[in-house]
């Protein structure tokens, strides 16, 4: 059975000539939500346009919103400045049947030994958790983060995430999701926070087939464990991307001579590419055991969903007839 599901890119917006979706000016050219507000409002328009239900928010949509040195740009200030504009984006999205999430960065680990960090990190959750909220969005709409450091001890690392968590507030756990990385946290980690906590699940494809903690789990059977995490109403959310695997040639000099040598460097597995291989999606669409949204992290962002939605028009049809493009 092929189910309904939703195709969604990360923040950047290369189609149309390229749309900033966020301000990204430094702290002393005073940038502010309103800005990125602006620029999200084109970025909507281009999101109808090309049929696109879903969509990650820039991590910097509201500018040094946890700065600890820069109070007068605090992520509550900013959101209560701009809540008719918070609102009528929110409408807006809403209108289009848009999912919107967002994804703090490597700097977000509330499983740190370092206190301060840890502070820090939750503010980040807490600030997302309040944009969302600003914007009206439903319970689909989430702040996906990763474990954190492994720190050579993985239980005590698993211990500070759970207790992390409960520090959050209420909304925050609720907007919460885990997702599984490529590195010290597989499959098996967060479901076990998820058995802890109840924190969803958003599950990385590409992340569990390049984790060496993931092998003794078949991806059909990860994406139906981490699948069963969401609660019943919550379209599950999954990352997807394809392994970048070009040929590339670095520079190098060897010591005590000025003769630079080209040196060809074989690939990472883990990087990703600019497009999806159509077979890495075909394998995750049909492996879903019910509907799905996935975010396409792609570097090609928006053009990468063109790409793949052409290649299963021409591939496999019955997968394309099945994408839900219609508003909710």
């Amino acid at each position: 059975m092929t189910h309904p599901y939703r195709l969604g890119f990360a923040v950047k917006v290369l189609g149309a000539g390229g749309l900033a979706t966020s301000d990204t000016r430094r702290w002393q050219s005073g940038p502010h939500l309103s800005r990125s507000l602006e620029l999200l409002g084109p970025a909507f328009d281009h999101l109808e346009r090309i049929d696109v239900r879903m969509f990650r928010l820039s991590s910097s949509t509201i500018p040094y919103g946890t700065h600890p040195d820069l109070p007068e740009l605090h992520y509550r200030r900013q959101i209560d400045a701009c809540a008719e504009e918070l609102a009528a984006l929110g409408a807006r999205a809403r209108a289009l049947g848009l999912r919107l999430s967002t994804h703090p960065g490597q700097y977000t680990v509330i499983n740190s030994p370092d206190e301060h960090l840890v502070a820090k990190s939750v503010a980040d959750l807490e600030q997302d958790t309040a944009l969302l909220d600003a914007l009206g969005q439903g319970p689909e709409a989430a702040v996906v983060v990763h474990v954190g450091g492994l720190y050579d001890d993985r239980p005590s690392a698993l211990d500070r995430w759970a207790r992390a968590y409960e520090t959050l507030s209420g909304s925050a756990r609720a907007r919460l999701a885990l997702e599984n990385d490529d590195g010290p946290f597989g499959v098996a980690d967060v479901l076990e926070l998820h058995r802890r906590t109840g924190v969803r699940i958003a599950y990385d494809h590409h992340h569990h087939r390049t984790s060496a903690a993931s092998v003794d789990l078949p991806p059909a059977e990860a994406l139906r464990a981490t699948y069963a995490t969401w609660p019943d109403g919550v379209r599950p959310k999954v990352h997807l991307s394809s392994p970048r695997v070009d040929l590339e040639i670095a520079e190098k000099r060897p010591a005590g001579t000025r003769r630079v040598e080209r040196v060809p460097v074989t690939p990472r597995l883990t990087p990703h590419a600019d497009f999806i291989a159509p077979w890495d999606l075909v394998d995750l669409l049909r492996s879903a055991p019910g509907p799905l949204d996935v975010m396409l992290e792609a570097k090609a962002k928006d053009l990468a969903v063109a790409h793949a939605r052409a290649a299963l028009e021409r591939l496999f049809p019955d997968l394309a007839a099945a994408e839900d493009r219609t508003r909710r």
